[in-house]
């Protein structure tokens, strides 16, 4: 036990890396989704700021997170595991926290319709209004990530994968 705290230690970023990466890596996933929505003719200032900000915010707290996951995985590997590594940890801490960020504002918004707290009723809608933003993010949010936020993580991955270790 007391091994596998100090490789979580080690992984961890930097207090400076992890502020500098999530700053940057905000920024690259939310300036995505505002050219995004920009490119589809999008023109409710309300929306256009709600969903930009979730996808940088949910970027942003996935940065620390991808880092931690990423130097675990790799560790004293080869380049192209760290790039695999770095591909698959980042991309997933990304899209799953802004899943949940996503699913916390659908349901809020779905949240006056439901039932008294801790009902059954209440549990239910919280359990399906929460699949059903999951889903629908899915199905509708992830292709906003093609192609600048992909390139964006190839770039953050061949980063991660010429590191010298």
């Amino acid at each position: 036990m007391r091994r596998c705290l100090v490789r979580l230690r080690q992984a961890l970023p930097s207090p400076i890396l992890a502020l500098k990466g999530a700053l940057v890596w905000g920024v690259l996933m939310g300036v995505n989704m505002l050219v995004f929505l920009w490119s589809r003719g999008w023109q409710t200032l309300p929306q256009v700021t709600a969903l930009t900000f979730i996808f940088a915010l949910g970027a942003a707290l996935a940065f620390p997170l991808g880092h931690t996951f990423q130097a675990l995985l790799a560790r004293r590997s080869e380049p192209e595991t760290r790039f695999a590594a770095a591909f698959v940890s980042f991309a997933a801490a990304t899209i799953c926290i802004t899943a949940a960020l996503y699913a916390l504002q659908y349901r809020a918004y779905y949240a006056q319709w439901h039932g008294d707290p801790f009902s059954i009723r209440w549990i239910l809608h919280f359990v399906f209004t929460t699949a059903g933003a999951v889903y629908q993010f899915a199905v509708i949010g992830l292709r906003v990530y093609f192609p600048w936020g992909l390139a964006a993580l190839f770039a953050l991955s061949y980063l991660y994968a010429a590191k010298p270790r």
